[in-house]
Order: structure tokens, then sequence, then C-alpha cells
């Protein structure tokens, strides 16, 4: 999945909206990946050196490491992850850094087989090159919210490169 440049900004106002619809458009990108359990196609919205926190891991650097740690012991195990739609962000002066946050909903699966509710929270430091250039992500922090079961035990197939 791309990420598609975001067009010049005719007002504040304009740019405001690119800006708040390309870091939606992260997260919706993420989500996808998360969903197909598409680890390959997930790395390219993320920098090499990212800095991490996460329900399994408590701190990553590296976006080998996020997916190895976090990624992998959690994305063959849920379903149906997405975020709502109401993503925040907070846009520097030049454009290039973003900070974005956003509540996700999951599916989560007990010993059993049983389902269960797994909502959780996203905060995360997007970076660009240029405005025409796709967020990528710097940090993230990513946690389930309270009571919440941090083990789900489903087992999916992870997608494979074509």
């Amino acid at each position: 999945m791309t990420q598609a440049p975001i067009p010049p900004a005719a007002s504040q106002h304009d740019a405001a909206a690119q800006d708040l619809a390309a870091v939606r458009h992260w997260f919706e990108t993420l989500a996808a990946h998360v969903q197909a359990v598409d680890f390959v196609g997930a790395r390219a919205i993320f920098a090499p050196d990212m800095i991490a926190f996460g329900t399994v891991t408590d701190f990553m650097v590296g976006q080998p490491v996020a997916e190895a740690q976090q990624w992998r012991n959690v994305w063959h195990h849920i379903d149906h992850f997405r975020f709502r739609d109401d993503i925040r962000a907070i846009v520097s002066p030049d454009r290039l850094q973003a900070v974005g946050m956003g509540v996700f909903d999951s599916t989560g699966y007990q010993a059993d087989g049983t389902p269960y509710d797994r909502p959780g929270r996203t905060t995360v430091v997007l970076v660009r090159p240029s405005l025409d250039a796709p967020f990528v992500a710097q940090h993230t922090h990513m946690s389930l919210f309270r009571d919440v079961p941090t083990r789900s035990v489903r087992n999916k197939p992870e997608k494979l490169p074509a």
C-alpha cells in the first residue's frame, strides 16, 4: 500500500486539512497492514531508526526490532484492527513533522477461542522530507486500554511478498 503525494495547498485552511488527511492516511495504511498481517508492506511507513513503546515490549529502537518484538507478537493474533474516525494531529509550522493520536479497536481471542473487544490508543510522531512525500513514523506508542487482556491466542498467516 502506498501513500499518494499531497498537492500544494491554496490556503492555510487547505494546508491544515491536507496535513490532517495525510496523518489519517498513515493511520489507515497501518490498519490495512495489520489486518493483512503484512509486515513487509508496513516497513515502508516506518523510519528504519524509529523508537517505540508497545503493549508487548516496553522500549524498542529500530523498525526491525519493533517488527520482531511487537508486530509479530500481536498482528497474527487479532482481527478487525481499525482506527476510530477521530484521528487528531498537531503539525509543525513547516508541515514536515506531525504528532498523530488515534484510538483503535480490534478483536482478541481467549484461549478457548472466545472473542473479546481489544481497544487501545496510539501516539505517533511522523516526519516527511518534503510536502509531497508521505509521512513515516519515527516514534510510536501503542497500548491497550486498562483491563484489556494483553494476550490473544488466534494465529493468522502472514501475508508473503508476491
